[in-house]
């Protein structure tokens, strides 16, 4: 366990030992006041004259004993909080490793609630372990078993029974451990459930209100407060009456020596002197006894989150090459791909259990380089999926993907993103100018090339607004259609690009497509049907299938999908909007 700790801390390991020593002496002048105390109390129960000087001498090293031990205890925690940090520091910059290695899509799907949970909470919960449970715990756990050692020199019966309350607490905390456990697994996947709500309910607030969704929504958001609630209460019930348990118990270590000690002198089986000795020294390790012992359940705690951390990002990392793009042309191949999403659910046995659902299934096409392909369907045919997939959002589960005759898996990421333009539907634009918005796309552009991209965009009219949030959802889009401009790949993809472009803007957004994507690989999802007819072939999905493949009038004779999905665009361009005696129709 404290490998995996070591493993984080690096080289700042040496502070957490460093640490764990000073605490060790700052227990240690914690116990010893009571060896003074006894030397006072002992001559006045014996009827023995203790000197002035003597008597002075021994106030003062008690005294020091506990400044001592407040400074060193002071100091201990200052050297461990520092390696705390610098270890959650090398832990955190571990899993953002993995994290980055993982398929863009599998790190989507955890939720900005999961990851910051995981990157913020969870990982700060674990200073107070390392900051306290190793060195505090380590130091009030070797004082008493070394003080124990003492106390069976000094009368091994009068050890015995200052032993009397350990096994009974230990027990108790042996159990509280092991209930606890089983609760720990579902009380963080409620936890992690409830913090993906929160954020969604926050970020969809304007939603919500417009539609007024708000019963439903705050029925959710409550469903999983409350879940959470339910599952910290299940624990900390199942745990408290052993914590209470050991916790009353533990300290008492004089619980049988003094009324059986004092039998024992009574009876002349042991001496005076070894009893009041043994009673100080008891009581000199009750509290460090209870706090090593409130500090070891933590331990386990420190292992378990650990490896949940590991765990959660534990996935198979996306497999691409070391290779740079080689291929011949930009003609992609799809060759029986099949594709699924790892799902969750709660298994019969109470703990989270993945499966896959598959989405895509044995899909092979062929897009040509320098022409158009459309995939159109249904909502949740799998369109963006397989357009996710060429972008190697994930990798796909069989069959194979290709440009230019090379398998997207044997090419290094960061060459393949330099192959393909991709511009969804939903742009992230940082807090910036619009100008470093869009020179994303390429880095290395100068002002004047960026500004030529926001001009081929149609951007001019609202580049010199500063803030993004104040964007209509055409003129967002329109901002990534210059970012792809701007880094002129040969491949492009636009994934409902168009979704957000009302009447006025729709014909500068095709007009922004058309500069885009003169010469270029073209992959277009889309719903709006009208503007794929042109299409060099078009690509019929449903539920996962390709169920047809051609041009626009070939497949309006011969696809009854894709005739549907036409007829359904030629209904609803006929829609209108109209208000008779109060009532709003369509």
């Amino acid at each position: 366990m404290l490998n995996k700790v070591f493993e984080y801390a690096g080289s700042h390991k040496k502070s957490i030992h460093l640490a764990s020593f000073i605490m060790l002496i700052s227990v240690i002048m914690g116990v010893l006041p009571f060896l003074f105390a006894y030397q006072i109390i002992n001559p006045l129960i014996l009827g023995e004259q203790l000197e002035f000087e003597r008597l002075a001498i021994l106030l003062i090293s008690i005294l020091v004993c506990l400044v001592l031990q407040a400074v060193l205890g002071g100091l201990g925690l200052n050297v461990s909080h520092k390696a705390a940090y610098n270890t959650l520091l090398g832990l955190r910059t571990s899993l953002q490793k993995k994290m980055e290695d993982l398929p863009l899509g599998v790190v989507e799907e955890k939720g900005t609630g999961t990851i910051k949970k995981m990157f913020v909470d969870d990982i700060g919960s674990l200073e107070v372990l390392l900051a306290h449970s190793l060195p505090e715990g380590i130091a009030n756990l070797i004082v008493p078993i070394m003080v124990y050692i003492s106390m069976f020199f000094i009368d091994w019966r009068l050890a015995l029974m200052s032993l009397a309350s350990i096994p009974i607490s230990i027990l108790a905390m042996m159990i509280m451990y092991s209930v606890g456990m089983k609760q720990m697994g579902p009380y963080y996947m409620a936890s992690g459930k409830m913090n993906n709500t929160i954020i969604e309910y926050v970020n969809g607030m304007e939603v919500v209100k417009v539609f007024n969704k708000q019963t439903e929504s705050y029925e959710r958001l409550s469903k999983d407060i409350s879940n959470y609630r339910d599952y910290a209460l299940a624990w900390y019930k199942t745990a408290w009456p052993w914590m209470a348990l050991y916790s009353a118990l533990l300290p008492c270590t004089i619980i049988l020596t003094l009324p059986l000690g004092g039998y024992f002198v009574y009876m002349g089986y042991a001496s005076l002197s070894n009893l009041i000795l043994i009673l100080c020294l008891s009581l000199s390790i009750g509290l460090p006894l209870l706090k090593a012992l409130g500090f070891l359940p933590t331990m386990p705690q420190l292992n378990y989150k650990i490896s949940a951390l590991e765990q959660a990002l534990n996935m198979a990392p996306l497999k691409q090459g070391e290779n740079d793009f080689k291929g011949t042309g930009h003609t992609i191949l799809y060759d029986n791909v099949t594709f699924g999403y790892q799902l969750s659910k709660m298994g019969e046995n109470g703990q989270p259990e993945t499966y896959i659902k598959n989405v895509i299934h044995n899909v092979s096409f062929m897009a040509r380089a320098g022409e158009k392909t459309a995939i159109v369907g249904e909502s949740g045919s799998g369109k963006s999926t397989l357009a996710k997939l060429l972008i190697h959002y994930y990798d796909v589960l069989d069959g194979s993907i290709s440009i230019g005759g090379q398998d997207l898996q044997d090419i290094r990421l960061e060459s393949l993103n330099k192959q393909i333009s991709y511009v969804a539907q939903d742009q992230y634009l940082f807090n910036t100018s619009l100008l470093e918005n869009i020179r994303i796309g390429n880095l290395a552009a100068s002002d004047d090339e960026v500004i030529e991209a926001a001009k081929k965009a149609q951007c001019m009219e609202f580049l010199n607004r500063e803030a993004g949030k104040m964007l209509s959802g055409g003129e967002r889009q329109r901002i990534s259609l210059a970012r792809a401009i701007l880094k002129n790949a040969p491949i492009v993809v636009l994934d409902e690009a168009t979704a957000y472009a009302d009447p006025e803007n729709e014909e500068k957004m095709e007009a922004a497509i058309r500069e885009l994507v003169k010469g270029k690989t073209l992959i277009v999802i889309a719903h709006k049907l009208p503007s794929i007819v042109d299409a060099d072939q078009i690509l019929v999905m449903d539920h996962g299938h390709l169920v047809a493949n051609g041009k626009h009038k070939n497949l309006l004779e011969s696809s009854a999908e894709y005739r549907k999905l036409w007829d359904a665009t030629l209904f609803s361009k006929d829609w209108k909007i109209s208000r008779k005696e109060g009532e709003m129709n369509v």
